[in-house]
């Protein structure tokens, strides 16, 4: 059988880890309260707000608290009938659920499909051929389509949303572009590159309609100048200024495209920025320019110049907001560009949103970064730079679409009582889910991505009209939603059908949901009480001043005082002026109440003689924590403490302490230094340890004295210790544990010292020897001396008796005379070959010589 690797297991682990975690994080959050949270809350509403509580409704219920937690194996609630029991569940409901498309339909004709109000399809639709209207097929992209969920308060549910792209899904290009003069050749090229611009459009999708708008700025100043010869020609080759203009619809007719821009005529204008916004705003919101229900939306917008946003509008006297409506004429221009101002930024944002449209900047790189700062506060916008002519404007649109249509992220609508969050793997099925609502990375068609929807009520809104929601679940820059009918379960149905006046309220309060909820004057749990003044003076003498709830939670306020409730066991009892004690919620030690050695009061133990601690546990005596052979007030063997009558070893770092008295430690070493200083002070009176000293710290044994200390038997722990004082005398001594773990010591009778030395004596002997010694050299040296002279004297003696040289010449024969060789080189032989050399050899006395210089 082959053995599993180690990393085929630790991919099972993995694997296994994540589904865990899955599971546990699906399971519905009923089980994570204690149970008196529940006990605390006093309404059925305000009960089933709280995870896991239920509350029972049953009239003749009493005694215990009305709202409770059913998972506890507490039971308090035992005497509420399950019919009474009110306890709702998430239920989520699937209402629609198509299958994800595959392909795209082709709307036929040019007539626009628009959509209204209830979210269906409404506008022109074109006859195919037999005069029979073609209807567009729906594409589904998201699924599912439609919901309902009831969800309780502080709890989540889970469910699944899949996204995929059809294949020839349509797409609408709506091109706005700024026509100011210096965008002249830009305009020239984008006739130029109109059809190429469809051509490759149509390669993506086969459903693509195009369409053209323009824009300047407003016709006022400072904007423009408002001469009447600039207002007809601010340039040689422009016409009259305006503020947008639209061209020509989104068509399938996309050849009229370049024809249309060549038509267009740029324009003039003073400042710098350019009135885009007023543009954007009538390009996304007007009917008249086609955008279709179910194709994708771009709005590609190009400029080389940055834009007027709300508030510039003042410069020229312009003070009235714009309201974000249509306003176009006959002849497709902007007729309230004079009268409101420019929209804001979060209005352009808001309608982009709104219509699901991808803004695409194309800009110059001069001001590439003020759009990207924008593309950040308008939902699904992209920024690309667009050379000076525009000549690169079909691969940047063709860029721009293609890294939108790669991405998918999703936004919703929910109010701020409801939290959404998305986890997802993406296109990595295997993968870890992560919290993310988009995922990038994906082909043109055929990729279908999961998310996890995970929603969850945070707190129930106080207008009980928005306790039903409609949360939208989109794809930014797609028109196909998922659509969450919500329904917060905040209410209970018992209490909106109350009993005005009934009699279980002593008809002055109204019966609802078990409980009765007391008229103006009258309180109590039966609204028995009444009183003439602020009810809120006598529900106060129910209230612990240390606590904000009426009898501690645990009794009913009846008449301004406290009648604590009833236990099913009757032996337990809730007492005091607020119910604030009993005699069961005290510490238990083995499932025992105070372990049986005291009292429960008031909710503390109040122990036995003998016994202490919070749960009276622990022994009061520490006779238990030591041997009874040991000396002193040493607890636990001087290795631990004494806590309820147990010894509680130490942990060294050496190692750890054992034994009933902390007397071992087999993980340490020998505890020979710890006795040392004892050993010596109580055997031999010497160390450190001195007089009293000795006494009051070596408690532990008494030294057993022994003529010489074995180990007899290592096997009862008998351990050898050996020592050399500072005196230099070794003494040795063993210790071990007798079969009644009292420390047994036997150490050696006397110390082995060495023999005494007399210092001074073998110094003064040192020096005289050194001395002798010195002495005997230098005599041996004359000695030697002595004899080494009168050899050599001698020798000379016989030498010169032995002397046989001529006397009477005078002549010492061992002298030699000095003698000098001279060479003339003349005669060398040189210039005559026949010629022998000749040498001359002249010897001269040096001292016949210095005889005739002396006699001349």
């Amino acid at each position: 059988m082959d053995v599993p690797s180690t990393k085929h297991i630790l991919t099972n682990c993995l694997i296994v880890s994540v589904i865990s975690t899955i599971v546990i994080a699906q399971i519905p959050q009923r089980y994570s309260l204690p149970p008196n949270v529940c006990t605390l809350k006093e309404t059925c509403h305000e009960c089933i707000q709280t995870p896991s509580c239920s509350w029972c409704f049953d009239p003749d219920y009493i005694n215990s608290p009305r709202c409770f937690q059913p998972s506890t194996s507490l039971q308090p609630n035992a005497l509420c009938p399950e019919e009474y029991v009110f306890n709702p569940d998430n239920v989520l409901s699937v209402i629609e659920n198509l299958t994800l498309s595959e392909t795209g339909g082709i709307y036929a004709g040019s007539g626009s499909i628009e959509e209204s109000g209830s979210g269906t399809f409404s506008g022109s639709v074109n006859s195919g051929s037999g005069g029979i209207p073609e209807v567009p097929k729906r594409i589904v992209q998201v699924s599912p389509q439609r919901l309902h969920l009831k969800l309780r308060a502080r709890q989540s549910d889970r469910f699944t949303m899949s996204y995929k792209q059809a294949q020839d899904y349509p797409l609408d290009l709506y091109y706005l572009m700024d026509l100011s003069s210096s965008m002249h050749d830009d305009k020239e090229n984008l006739s130029k590159l109109g059809n190429k611009l469809v051509l490759t459009m149509k390669n993506l999708t086969s459903d693509f309609r195009l369409g053209f708008g323009s824009f300047v700025d407003k016709v006022v100043m400072p904007y423009v100048s408002t001469l009447k010869q600039k207002l007809q020609h601010p340039c040689e080759i422009c016409v009259a200024p305006y503020g947008f203009r639209h061209h020509m619809s989104l068509s399938i007719n996309t050849h009229n495209f370049s024809t249309e821009v060549d038509r267009a005529q740029v324009s003039g204008n003073l400042d710098a920025p350019e009135g885009g916004f007023d543009a954007i705003m009538q390009a996304v919101v007007c009917p008249e320019i086609g955008w279709r229900l179910q194709a994708r939306r771009l709005l590609v917008f190009s400029t080389d110049a940055s834009f007027h946003y709300a508030g510039d509008g003042k410069l020229g006297g312009i003070v009235k907001p714009n309201d974000g409506e249509c306003h176009m004429d006959n002849n497709g221009y902007y007729s309230q560009s004079i009268y409101q101002d420019y929209p804001s930024i979060e209005q352009i944002n808001l309608s982009i949103r709104k219509k699901s449209i991808n803004a695409i900047f194309a800009v110059t790189n001069s001001t590439i970064s003020i759009y990207r700062e924008l593309a950040k506060s308008i939902e699904g916008a992209s920024v690309g730079v667009l050379e000076g002519d525009s000549s690169n404007i079909v691969d940047l649109i063709v860029e721009q679409y293609k890294k939108i249509s790669s991405t998918v992220s999703l936004k919703h609508n929910a109010s701020s009582a409801v939290s959404l969050k998305f986890f997802s793997s993406c296109l990595n099925p295997d993968g870890i889910l992560l919290n993310t609502n988009e995922c990038s990375g994906l082909r043109v068609v055929g990729d279908t991505v999961d998310f996890k929807v995970e929603i969850e009520v945070l707190k129930c809104p106080k207008n009980p009209k928005d306790h039903f929601q409609t949360i939208q679940i989109r794809p930014v820059g797609i028109n196909e939603t998922l659509i969450i009918d919500l329904e917060m379960l905040c209410e209970c149905p018992c209490e909106k059908n109350g009993q005005r006046n009934s009699p279980r309220c002593s008809s002055a309060g109204t019966y609802k949901c078990g409980v009765c909820d007391c008229n103006p004057g009258a309180f109590g749990t039966k609204c028995e009480c009444h009183t003439g003044g602020d009810i809120r003076n006598v529900t106060m003498n129910c209230i612990n001043p240390n606590t904000t709830v009426e009898c501690s939670g645990r009794g009913d306020c009846v008449c301004g005082h406290c009648v604590c409730r009833e236990r099913p066991n009757k032996l337990e009892m809730i007492t005091g002026k607020f119910c604030e004690c009993d005699n069961f919620s005290c510490e238990r030690h083995n499932g025992k109440l105070c372990s049986d050695h005291g009292e429960c009061i008031c909710g503390k133990c109040q122990c036995n003689p003998g016994w202490k601690g919070s749960n009276c546990a622990c022994q009061d005596s520490t006779d238990s924590c030591k041997p009874a052979t040991l000396k002193g007030d040493t607890l636990c063997s001087g290795a631990g403490t004494c806590e309820c009558g147990v010894c509680v070893c130490n942990v060294t770092d050496n190692g750890r302490f054992t034994g009933k008295f902390c007397e071992k430690c087999p993980t340490c070493g020998d505890r020979c230094l710890e006795f040392k200083d004892c050993v010596r002070c109580q055997q031999y009176k010497t160390g450190p340890l001195k007089g009293n000293e000795c006494g009051s710290n070596c408690t532990l044994f008494i030294p057993v004295p022994a003529k010489e200390p074995v180990v007899a038997n290592e096997e009862n722990g008998e351990v050898l210790c050996h020592y050399e004082d500072e005196e230099g005398c070794r003494f040795n001594f063993i210790y071990f544990y007798d079969e009644k773990q009292v420390l047994v010591v036997k150490a050696q009778e006397q110390r082995d010292c060495p023999p005494t030395v007399h210092i001074p004596a073998i110094i003064l002997g040192v020096i005289a020897a050194v001395v002798l010694i010195g002495l005997a050299i230098l005599l041996l040296w004359k000695l030697l001396t002595t004899i080494h002279d009168r050899r050599e004297f001698a020798r000379f003696e016989k030498e010169k008796m032995m002397a046989k040289w001529d006397t009477i010449n005078g002549e010492n024969p061992i002298y030699k005379q000095a003698t000098s060789t001279f060479k003339n080189p003349t005669y060398s032989g040189k210039g005559n070959p026949c010629a022998q050399k000749r040498d001359f050899t002249y010897t001269v006395s040096i001292l016949n010589y210095l005889d005739q210089s002396s006699v001349d």
